[in-house]
C-alpha cells in the first residue's frame, strides 16, 4: 500500500482546529511534505527549513472553451484562449488516504493524490474530473522558492548550466535567429534542482516550459500542454535532500538509474568526419600507436557504406573484418556512425522497408535527407532492424554513434504536425519518446559490459539506454551560444556555441540524469579549429568522464594544415592530456560506480557543488570530489578569474597553492589547464605508460589496462582526514600530521600489485618514512622505485613518492 506523507495525517488535525505549531512538531521525518487545507498551501521542508511552497495559485489549470485536436498545446507559445485558474478550496476525499478534492475558479475540479515513495521523495498526481478535463488544456505548477538560490538540471543547455532568469523549453522549437534554425533542445529533462536542496520533476512527455524566476525572483512557473490527454492529468514529484547534489538520486529512484557504458568507452576516442577508405583507417590506428597517443577506441563516421544504413561496407573498405581485427590487435574498440533511416539508394533494403511497413503510418514532414524514420513502436520493424545491426556486431563492432532521430516535433507555431505510429501514439509524446526507443533498439545488442552508445538526443528515463550524450554540431570557435560571430568568409551568424557551449553542456547534463557526456574536441561547424582552440578544447575534454576527438574537417592532432596550424607543441600537449584522461580511469570509474548508489554526477558545476558560495560560474566545475577544473574558454586568454571554494588547492602541474573562499586571477599558459587538487584529496591513477583501456594481443608494444592492471598510482595533497574508495573495493586514506602525513591502503580485487603514492604540498622532505612501523628504504630515483619490486620511497622534483606492497599497509612520513 502507498504510504501517506509523514505529515499528511496532521492535516486532518489542522482541519479540526489543530494549531500549525502542533503540525510542525508532530512531523518526525527530516523531509516532510505537508498540506494545509484551510491555508491552501503545500509545503516541502527539510527539518525546520522550508524548501518550497505551493500556495493557492501554485496549482493551476489552463481552461479553454474547447480543446480542438488541431492544436499542439505547446506552452512555448501563448495560448490567448486559455484562462489559468487557481485553487479556491481543498477538501479531503473520504475513505481515500492521501487524496484531496481541489476546487478551482470557474467551477473546475480535480483530484490531488500525494504519496511518499521514499525518504525525501513525494509523488503527486493532479487529475481533472471529466467535465474539467474537457476544458483543461494545460496544467501549471507555480512553486515559491528562495530568492537567493540557484537552479540546475533541465537537461543539456549550451548557454549556461544555471537557470535563474531563463525560460527553458522541454522540446525542440524553431529559433530562426540561431544558425541551426532551432533552439538546440536535444536533451531536455523536466527536472529542476534548487541549490537549497529540493527538486521538482514532471513525469510527463507532453510539451512543457520551465520559467525560472523571470517574473519574480521567488517564482518558478512550470507549464505542460496536456491538451486532449488532460483526463490523464499530470504526475509530478517533489524531492528534498541535504545537499543539491543528492537530489538526482531521488530522480533516479523515480525513473531509473543510468546504465553505465563499458569501461573502455570512457576513451579517448578518435574519428574523422569522412574516412577516405580502409587504408586511411588502418594508417590512423597504426599512427596512434607509433606516436604514443593514448587511445581506447576509434569510430568510423559516414560514409563507409553503399548508402545510409545499407548495413554493409562499400568498395573503399574491401576487408572490414581484417580492419576490425587490426584495431583489436592494436588495443582499440571499434564503433560506427548510424541513423534510424534507410535511404532510397539502399535499393532492395529500402523497398523491403516500404513493403513491410517499417515506417510510421502517418508522417507529415521529415528533417533529414534520407527517409522517414523507422517506427520502433512496431515490434516487427524493430526486430528486422536489429537483425541488420547484427551484421556489424557479428564482425566485431561494439558501439554506435547514433545521430539524428529528431524528426518528430510537437508542431509548428502552436499547430500540430501530425504523426501516427504503429502503437497508436503520436507526436504529442513521441517527440521525446522516439529517441528512447531508437537508442533501446541498439543498446539491446551491445556487449554485456555496456558497450558504447554515443547519442545526440534523450529525455527523462532514457538514461537506461543512452550511454553517452554528445551535443551535436557545436562551432569550432570560442563563441558563446547566441553570440554573433564571423566565419572565415566574413559572414556573420548567430552561433550555436563553441567551446563555452561544450563546457556548459558538460555541467548541465550530470545533475539532469546523464552523467556521461563527450563533445567533439575541436568543434564541428566552421571547422577546422586552429591550434589555440584545439588545445583549449582537449584540455577541457581530458577532464571529463568521456573524451572523444574529431571535427568536420577530419583534423587529427598529428596532421598539420595551413588552416589548423597544428605543430609539435600541440602534439606533445595532446599526448600529455589524452594520457592524463586515460590515467584518470580509476577515479572516473569509481565515481561511475558510486553514482549507482548516491546519484551524484561526475562533473559538478561549482555553484551546485558549493551552494554556500552563492555564485554560479559557467566555466568552472569539480570533477568528482577533489579536482577543481577551470577551462579557458576565451581566445587569447593567458590568465583567468577563478572562484575558489573553501579550503586550499594545489595546482596539478606547478604546485602553486591557492586558498578560498574567494575569487582569484590564476595563470593559464596555452599549454596548461588551470587544474587544482583539493587539500585532503586523493586521485587514483593508472601507470604513466598506459596506452588503452581495451584488450590487445600485442601487449609487448601496446600497454593495456585489460591485459595488466599493473601498479595503482595516486596523487595526494595531505590534509584533513579522508579516504577514497575505489570501484574494486580498495581504500586509500590520508591525513596530514604535525610533521608530515599518514597514508594507508587496503587493496581491492583489481589493483593487487602495489600502490605508488605521489604526495604534493609537503613543506619539507620527510626525515623518516615507515611502513607499518618499520623504516622504509629510500630509493635512488623514482625510476628505481617504480621498476623495482620492493616498497620504498624517494623525494624527487619537489614531491615525495612512496611505494606500498601488494598487501597494503600504513605509511607514516615525518621529521
Amino acid at each position: 500500500m502507498p504510504r501517506v506523507p509523514s505529515c499528511a495525517a496532521l492535516v486532518l488535525l489542522t482541519l479540526l482546529g489543530c494549531r500549525r505549531d502542533d503540525e510542525a512538531e508532530g512531523c518526525a521525518a527530516r523531509f516532510c511534505l505537508s498540506l494545509d487545507a484551510p491555508g491552501l498551501m503545500i509545503t516541502l521542508r527539510r527539518d525546520d527549513t522550508t524548501l518550497l511552497t505551493l500556495p493557492a495559485d501554485g496549482l493551476q489549470l489552463g481552461l479553454r472553451d474547447e480543446l480542438p485536436d488541431t492544436l499542439s498545446y505547446d506552452p512555448w507559445f501563448e495560448d490567448k484562449d486559455a484562462d489559468y485558474v487557481s485553487v479556491v478550496e481543498i477538501l479531503p476525499v473520504e475513505g481515500q488516504s492521501g487524496a484531496w478534492r481541489l476546487r478551482f475558479a470557474e467551477d473546475a475540479e480535480a483530484t490531488l493524490t500525494i504519496e511518499e515513495v521514499g525518504e525525501g521523495n513525494f509523488a503527486l498526481q493532479l487529475t481533472p474530473d471529466a467535465a474539467t478535463a474537457a476544458r483543461a488544456g494545460y496544467v501549471r505548477l507555480r512553486p515559491r522558492v528562495s530568492a537567493a538560490e540557484g537552479f540546475y538540471g533541465l537537461g543539456e543547455l549550451f548557454d549556461r548550466p544555471e537557470h535563474r532568469g531563463a525560460r527553458r523549453a522541454m522540446q525542440l522549437e524553431l529559433d530562426l535567429a540561431l544558425e541551426s534554425g532551432y533552439n538546440e533542445a536535444h536533451v531536455p529533462v523536466p527536472l529542476l534542482i534548487g541549490t537549497t536542496g529540493w527538486g521538482l520533476f514532471v513525469e510527463d512527455l507532453h510539451p512543457g516550459v520551465f520559467d525560472v524566476a523571470t517574473q519574480e525572483d521567488t517564482l518558478v512557473e512550470v507549464t505542460f500542454g496536456v491538451g486532449v490527454d488532460s483526463a490523464d492529468g499530470l504526475r509530478f514529484h517533489l524531492y528534498a535532500a541535504d545537499h543539491p547534489l543528492d537530489v538526482t538520486r531521488r530522480y533516479y529512484e523515480t525513473t531509473v538509474f543510468p546504465t553505465l557504458p563499458a569501461p573502455w568507452a570512457l576513451g579517448p576516442w578518435v574519428w574523422r568526419d569522412e574516412s577516405a577508405d580502409e587504408a586511411e583507417v588502418r594508417d590512423d590506428l597504426q599512427t596512434l600507436r607509433d606516436l604514443d597517443l593514448a587511445t581506447s577506441g576509434y569510430w568510423i563516421d559516414r560514409p563507409y557504406a553503399n548508402a545510409v544504413n545499407s548495413f554493409d561496407f562499400d568498395a573503399r573498405f574491401p576487408d572490414p573484418e581484417g580492419m576490425i581485427s587490426l584495431a583489436h590487435s592494436l588495443g582499440f574498440r571499434m564503433a560506427l556512425w548510424h541513423t534510424p533511416y534507410v535511404e532510397e539508394q539502399a535499393g532492395a533494403l529500402h523497398q523491403q522497408a516500404l513493403d513491410e511497413g517499417w515506417f510510421p503510418p502517418v508522417v507529415p514532414v521529415v528533417f533529414n535527407n534520407w527517409s522517414d524514420p523507422i517506427d520502433f513502436t512496431d515490434p516487427a520493424a524493430t526486430s528486422a532492424w536489429q537483425s541488420l545491426i547484427q551484421r556489424y556486431t557479428d564482425i566485431g563492432i561494439e558501439g554506435f554513434k547514433l545521430d539524428y532521430g529528431e524528426d518528430i516535433v510537437p508542431g509548428l507555431n502552436g499547430g500540430r504536425l501530425v504523426w501516427g505510429f504503429e502503437d497508436g501514439s503520436d507526436e504529442r509524446t513521441m517527440h521525446r519518446e522516439y529517441a528512447r526507443l531508437y537508442h533501446k533498439t541498439y543498446a539491446e545488442l551491445l556487449p554485456a559490459d555496456g558497450g558504447f552508445l554515443l547519442c545526440r538526443a534523450g529525455t527523462w528515463g532514457s538514461q537506461a539506454w543512452t550511454r553517452v550524450i554528445w551535443p551535436g554540431d557545436l562551432d569550432a570557435s570560442f563563441a558563446r551560444h547566441g553570440e554573433q560571430d564571423t566565419n572565415r568568409d566574413g559572414e556573420v551568424y548567430t552561433a550555436v556555441g563553441g567551446l563555452p557551449a561544450a563546457v556548459s553542456a558538460s555541467m548541465s547534463l550530470g545533475p539532469s540524469g546523464f552523467p556521461f557526456f563527450a563533445s567533439d574536441t575541436g568543434g564541428y561547424r566552421h571547422s577546422p579549429p586552429d591550434k589555440e582552440l584545439f588545445m583549449r578544447w582537449f584540455q577541457h575534454t581530458a577532464l571529463t568522464a568521456v573524451m572523444q576527438i574529431g571535427t568536420s574537417t577530419n583534423d587529427v592532432a598529428w596532421e598539420s594544415t595551413a588552416d589548423n596550424g597544428f605543430d609539435e607543441e600541440l602534439l606533445d600537449s595532446y599526448r600529455e592530456y589524452t594520457r592524463l584522461h586515460l590515467r584518470l580511469f580509476p577515479m572516473l570509474w569509481s565515481y561511475a560506480q558510486a553514482l549507482l548508489q548516491d546519484g551524484r554526477p561526475i562533473v559538478r558545476a561549482l555553484g551546485l557543488a558549493y551552494p554556500e558560495l552563492g555564485v554560479h560560474p559557467d566555466d568552472t566545475y569539480m570533477l568528482g570530489d577533489h579536482l577543481l577544473v577551470a577551462p579557458v574558454i576565451e581566445r587569447g586568454a593567458r590568465e583567468r578569474a577563478l572562484v575558489v571554494p573553501p579550503g586550499r588547492f594545489i595546482h596539478w602541474f606547478d604546485d602553486t597553492i591557492i586558498e578560498g573562499p574567494g575569487e582569484l586571477t590564476v595563470p593559464a599558459p596555452l599549454d596548461t589547464l588551470p587544474l587544482y587538487l583539493a587539500e585532503g584529496g586523493v586521485v587514483p591513477l593508472l601507470r604513466p605508460t598506459i596506452d588503452t583501456l581495451s584488450p590487445t594481443d600485442t601487449p609487448e608494444t601496446v600497454d593495456s589496462f585489460v591485459e595488466d592492471p599493473g601498479l595503482l598510482y595516486a596523487r595526494v595533497f595531505p590534509g584533513p582526514e579522508g579516504e577514497f574508495v575505489l570501484y574494486d573495493g580498495g581504500i586509500i586514506t590520508q591525513t596530514a600530521t604535525d610533521d608530515g602525513a599518514r597514508l594507508s591502503w587496503s587493496p581491492g580485487t583489481v589493483f593487487t600489485q602495489g600502490l605508488v603514492v605521489e604526495l604534493l604540498g609537503l613543506d619539507d622532505t620527510p626525515g623518516a618514512v615507515t611502513l607499518d612501523g618499520a623504516a622504509l628504504a629510500e630509493a635512488t630515483s623514482l625510476t628505481a622505485l617504480e621498476s623495482g619490486a620492493s616498497p620504498g620511497w624517494v623525494a624527487e622534483g619537489g614531491h615525495v613518492w612512496v611505494r606500498l606492497p601488494p598487501s597494503g599497509g600504513v605509511v607514516e612520513l615525518g621529521g
